[in-house]
């Protein structure tokens, strides 16, 4: 069978702006329309929520870990490859929600190196609407906002995500945006008619003079943490109240110590079900996927990653202590915490 040029729909935004929400959400609209859809996961560490979340719905899922696309976008080529054996109409991918330059150093090089294997569709940059508000406040974390702004520019279409959740959008440098929501369906239809059309133009926005080493302070002013334990209770218990509780601890904990989240997720995988729930600042009502009337289990398997404004070590004592509370025979699996390398991107093409 000859393979097809499959579509490549990159998706960015922002730590927490619903990225892998709306992309395993357009990949079910998909499959049951009977098309072949595929997903490609990024994370600067290991053991990754999103990957296990996109296998546990039934979507072939591929990862890149140690790093952002640029960086590793070899990996990204060929992981794109082995899904492409499996014959796809539809790649998705997510960028990690720190990235920026995404246009000059993943779509140029795509199309240019790449153009006979892969179409492109135009690059979506997702915006949480309470995220962007606190973004370009005056006072903003300039990192972050250094962050959020340029991932907004070089957009080739801004959508406000959560549009469920919120009445009030802020106003963009970059213009209107539409709105749409994954968790009731509003403007996802229409979201997919545009970026399937190939109308559109795939990287058409590029950023000028980007200062690297501000991208790479930016990157590392949060912490980041990746976790994976499996449990082993004598009292079964659901998954829902194994990450109830530890979501609870560690929001707590991190409130107390006072450490801003930026993303916070945890996946619990049981033989009745799995279920993520995860949080995008202090004190918030967590978001969650997945069978939430999971019957109880014995054995758990556990993922949580967290991105905040504490340092490596801090964040490593907290999740330590959150999870010593966990009941039953705990076995460690991954357990990292870091800030970002600097970025070097493999190739960067500064034209269109």
């Amino acid at each position: 069978m000859a393979l097809i040029n499959p579509l490549l729909v990159l998706v960015g935004g922002f730590l927490g702006s619903g990225k892998t929400t709306l992309l395993l959400e357009a990949a079910a609209r998909l499959s049951k329309g009977g098309t072949r859809v595929a997903l490609i996961t990024n994370d600067q560490g290991g053991a990754l929520v999103d990957t296990r979340l996109g296998a546990a719905s039934g979507t072939e899922t591929e990862e890149i870990t140690g790093g952002c696309f640029c960086c590793r976008f070899s990996d990204l080529i060929d992981s794109a490859e082995r899904l492409r054996r499996h014959n796809p109409q539809v790649i998705f991918a997510e960028p990690v929600g720190s990235c920026i330059d995404i246009s000059a150093t993943v779509l140029q090089p795509i199309k240019r190196f790449y153009g006979d294997r892969y179409r492109l569709a135009p690059f979506t940059v997702l915006v949480d609407p309470q995220r962007a508000k606190e973004l370009l406040a005056p006072g903003a974390d300039q990192y972050l906002s250094y962050l959020f702004t340029n991932q907004l520019a070089e957009a080739d279409l801004v959508c406000f995500s959560k549009a469920d959740l919120y009445n009030e959008f802020p106003e963009l440098p970059t213009g209107p945006a539409t709105r749409l929501s994954a968790t009731t369906g509003e403007g996802v239809a229409e979201w997919l008619r545009e970026v399937l059309a190939g109308t559109a133009v795939a990287g058409s926005h590029l950023l000028k003079d980007v200062d690297y080493e501000h991208y790479a302070e930016a990157e590392a002013s949060l912490g980041w943490l990746n976790w994976q334990a499996k449990l082993q209770l004598t009292d079964p218990l659901s998954p829902a109240a194994i990450v109830g509780p530890l979501l609870d601890d560690l929001d707590d904990l991190l409130s107390r110590n006072s450490v801003q989240i930026a993303h916070l997720k945890i996946f619990d995988q049981a033989p009745t079900g799995y279920l993520k729930a995860s949080l995008c600042r202090n004190g918030d009502e967590p978001f969650v996927n997945g069978a939430l009337d999971a019957s109880p289990a014995q054995r758990h398997e556990l993922l949580l990653n967290l991105r905040a404004s504490g340092s490596p070590e801090l964040l490593r004592t907290i999740v330590n202590e959150a999870a010593g509370k966990l009941p039953g025979k705990m076995s460690i699996l991954h357990f990292e915490s870091f800030r970002p390398a600097p970025p070097k991107p493999e190739h960067r093409i500064g034209t269109l």
